[in-house]
C-alpha cells in the first residue's frame, strides 16, 4: 500500500458539524478541487465566498422529501463506487455521464444529541436518523483505494497539508486509514441508533425518561494508547478513549513518562475524589495510594489543601498520585516538588506552575476536563456487570439523628466531609475526620471493626475530637466502640442493620451523636 493516488479532482462535502470547515474547503479549492455540497453546508460555503455547486447540479435531481432525498443517486454513489482501473467500469460511468467524485467529506445528522434531549419526540428522533451520510461514508470506505472519505474536522489539518505537499494527491495508506475510521464511524452510529430505539415504547410516544438498561450492550471505543504492562509486567494493556475529549481517558499529558496502568487507575480515583467538592466552595487535594486516599483536605488554596492532606500520611504520600479541583498555581507547585509524586490531575496548571515542575522530568502532569460518569462497567467471566454510577448526592433530608445528643454543627460539617471521602474508599470504609481533613483511613478490610481499628492506627494526627464515617452499617456495636476508644466523638452511616437498635444504644452509652443517612456507598 504504498502507490499515490491522481490529483483529486472533485469533493463532496456534507456536514453536520461544520467546525473547521471553511478553512478545509478553501484549501482544497486553492488546490482546483471542485467542490459539490448540499444545504446548510452549501450555504455556509457560498456564504464564505467558496466557489461550490449544489449536489442538484450533480444529478439533475432537485432535493425532496424535506432533504430526505438528495445523494442517494446514481451519479454520487456511481461517481464514488467505480473502480478506476477498471474499464467497465469507466466506461459505463462515461456512458451515463457519471462524473468521477474523488473526495468524500461528510460527518452525520447528531442523533445522538438528540436522544439525550428532555421530552424527544419519536419523530424528531426518526428525522434526526442519518441516511444519505451513511450511505456516501460506506460507498467511499468500501472504494478507498480511488476515493478519500474525510468523517471528523480533526483529519481536515493533516490532509491539506498532505494534499498541498503532493500536489493534490493522498497516498494509499492515508486513504486506508480514513477508511477504517469511516466503518467504525457508522458502526457506532449505527449501534447508537438501536441502542435507543430499542428503549421506545411500543406507542412511539416520548422516549422514558429514566433509561432501562439495553437490551443489548453496545460499546464503541478508540484506541488511544498502548500502555507498557497492565497491572504486573507480564500482562498486556492498552486504554481506550470514548471521544468525548473530556474524562481521565481523554486527558492531556503535559510532561513526564508515559503513564502506566496502574497510574491510570489511580488517576481516576483521585480525580473522583476530588471532583465530589465544588471548586467554588473549596479547594480540594486527594493523595491517593493503591486507589484509596492517603489523605485529603480542603483548604483556600490549593496550596493549602495539599499541605492539609500530606499531613494526614506522609509517609503513606511517598510515590503518591494526586487529583484536585482547581488550577495549580505556583504556591501549590512549590509545595508538592517537594515530594516525590507519580502524577497530579488537575484541571490546568499555570505557567509558573509547569516551569516549577518542569525540573521534575519524570513527574507526570495530567490535565483532565471533568466529564459526567454514566455507567460503571465490570468484566466478569463470560459477561459483564453493568450499573449506574454511584453519584448519590447527600442531602439535608437524608440526615437523621439517631441518638439522644445532636452533632454540633462542627461535627456536622466535618462528618459530611467523611462522608464524601469515604465514598471514594474501598469497602469495608472507616474514615476519621475533622472539619475539612482527614486523619486516619481503614480501607478494604474484611469486618469493619478492623478497618475502625486500622484507621485509628494509621492516624498521624491526634484522634481526639474527630468524627467517623461508615461506608455501610455496623453489624455489631464493636465497630462504635472502636471509634469511640479511638476519640471520636459522632459518627456518619447508613442505618439498616437489624442491630441497630444495639449499635445506637453503644453510642449513646458512650456519649456519641450518631446521623444516620440511609445511603450505603460500597465500592467493591
Amino acid at each position: 500500500m504504498s502507490r499515490t493516488l491522481p490529483k483529486i479532482q472533485r469533493a463532496i462535502l456534507s456536514v453536520t458539524d461544520k467546525t473547521g470547515l471553511v478553512d478545509f474547503a478553501r484549501r482544497l479549492a486553492d488546490l482546483g478541487i471542485e467542490l459539490i455540497s448540499t444545504g446548510g453546508t452549501a450555504k455556509l460555503l457560498r456564504d464564505s465566498r467558496i466557489a461550490v455547486k449544489d449536489i442538484s447540479e450533480l444529478t439533475g435531481f432537485p432535493e425532496m422529501l424535506d432533504g430526505r432525498v438528495k445523494t442517494l443517486h446514481p451519479k454520487v454513489h456511481g461517481g464514488i463506487l467505480h473502480r478506476r482501473e477498471n474499464p467497465s467500469h469507466t466506461a459505463a460511468v462515461a456512458e451515463h455521464g457519471i462524473q468521477p467524485i474523488d473526495m468524500v467529506v461528510v460527518n452525520l445528522y447528531a442523533f445522538e444529541k438528540t436522544a439525550t434531549k428532555p421530552g424527544v419526540a419519536f419523530e424528531e428522533l426518526i428525522e434526526n436518523i442519518d441516511i444519505g451520510g451513511p450511505s456516501m461514508i460506506r460507498s467511499a470506505a468500501k472504494n478507498f483505494h480511488d476515493v478519500a472519505v474525510v468523517t471528523s474536522p480533526v483529519d481536515y489539518p493533516a490532509i491539506a497539508e498532505e494534499l498541498a505537499r503532493s500536489g493534490g494527491g493522498l497516498s494509499l495508506e492515508t486513504k486506508w486509514r480514513l477508511a477504517q475510521k469511516a466503518f467504525a464511524t457508522t458502526a457506532a452510529y449505527d449501534s447508537a441508533i438501536a441502542s435507543t430505539l430499542e428503549r421506545v415504547p411500543a406507542d412511539f410516544q416520548v422516549l422514558p425518561t429514566s433509561e432501562a438498561f439495553p437490551q443489548t450492550l453496545r460499546l464503541s471505543f478508540q484506541k488511544n494508547l498502548d500502555l507498557r504492562y497492565g497491572e504486573n509486567p507480564h500482562q498486556k494493556a492498552a486504554m481506550y478513549s470514548d471521544g468525548s475529549g473530556a474524562g481521565v481517558a481523554n486527558a492531556h499529558q503535559l510532561q513526564g513518562k508515559e503513564l502506566s496502568y496502574n497510574n491510570i487507575v489511580d488517576l481516576q480515583a483521585a480525580w473522583d475524589l476530588a471532583q465530589e467538592f465544588d471548586p467554588n466552595e473549596a479547594a480540594v487535594c486527594a493523595i491517593i495510594k493503591h486507589t484509596n486516599p492517603a489523605g485529603t483536605a480542603t483548604g483556600k488554596t490549593i496550596a493549602e489543601a495539599y499541605k492539609r492532606a500530606l499531613e494526614c500520611d506522609p509517609v503513606s504520600a511517598f510515590g503518591g498520585v494526586i487529583g484536585v479541583n482547581r488550577p495549580i498555581d505556583a504556591e501549590a507547585a512549590e509545595e508538592m516538588h517537594k515530594l516525590f509524586l507519580e502524577v497530579i490531575a488537575a484541571p490546568g496548571f499555570d505557567e509558573a506552575a509547569k516551569a516549577k515542575f518542569a525540573t521534575k522530568k519524570n513527574l507526570r502532569l495530567v490535565e483532565v476536563k471533568a466529564a459526567p460518569q454514566k455507567w460503571i462497567l465490570k468484566n466478569i467471566s463470560g459477561g459483564m456487570l453493568l450499573q449506574d454510577n454511584d453519584s448519590r448526592p447527600l442531602h439535608d433530608v437524608d440526615l437523621k439523628v439517631v441518638t439522644q445528643r445532636a452533632p454540633t454543627p462542627e461535627e456536622t460539617r466535618a462528618m459530611l466531609f467523611a462522608w464524601k471521602v469515604c465514598k471514594l474508599v474501598k469497602s469495608n470504609a472507616i474514615v476519621y475526620a475533622r472539619d475539612g481533613q482527614t486523619v486516619g483511613v481503614g480501607a478494604g478490610q474484611m469486618s469493619r471493626v478492623d478497618s475502625a481499628k486500622i484507621g485509628a492506627m494509621k492516624a498521624q494526627l491526634p484522634l481526639r475530637g474527630t468524627v467517623a464515617a461508615s461506608d455501610a452499617f455496623f453489624p455489631f456495636p464493636d465497630g462504635v466502640e472502636e471509634i469511640a476508644k479511638a476519640g471520636a466523638t459522632a459518627i456518619i452511616q447508613p442505618g439498616g442493620s437489624q442491630r441497630d437498635p444495639e449499635v445506637i444504644a453503644a453510642a449513646d452509652r458512650l456519649g456519641l451523636a450518631m446521623l444516620f443517612t440511609g445511603v450505603r456507598h460500597f465500592r467493591h
